[in-house]
């Protein structure tokens, strides 16, 4: 059964260039953030990740699933020790508590293929 409609919650409308965004930089990336966890009740955030040449986050993993879509560029994405690579169009999602190796996951950027990637996650 379907809850009711929540009226004390609102409509997100998300524009990257819109002047009340929040933009953080991370281990040399820029991520623009489009939709919090508090507009969506906890339950996910949307943001909109530039990555320069060679860039990305270090090994990691979380309690919760990743998705990824690129938006420009290419990827490589490491998953349990397997590396991938994910061009522009793609769309990926990374389990929770994914095990791996080296770490269950790792991104870098190709270095002669800067990427935008939007990334949902809890």
């Amino acid at each position: 059964m379907i809850p009711d409609d929540d009226p004390s919650r609102s409509l997100t409308v998300a524009n990257p260039d819109d002047p009340g965004t929040t933009y953080i930089s991370l281990v040399g990336d820029t991520y623009a953030m489009l939709v919090t966890g508090e507009q969506t009740d906890g339950r996910y955030c949307l943001i909109d990740m530039h990555v320069p040449d060679g860039g990305g986050p270090p090994p990691h993993r979380h309690d919760f699933e990743e998705m990824f879509t690129i938006l420009e560029g290419e990827i490589e994405f490491t998953f349990r020790g397997e590396k991938h690579t994910v061009r522009a169009g793609s769309t990926i999602n990374i389990p929770a508590n994914a095990p791996g190796c080296v770490g269950p996951h790792a991104v870098h950027v190709h270095p002669r293929r800067p990427g935008r990637v939007l990334h949902a996650h809890r």
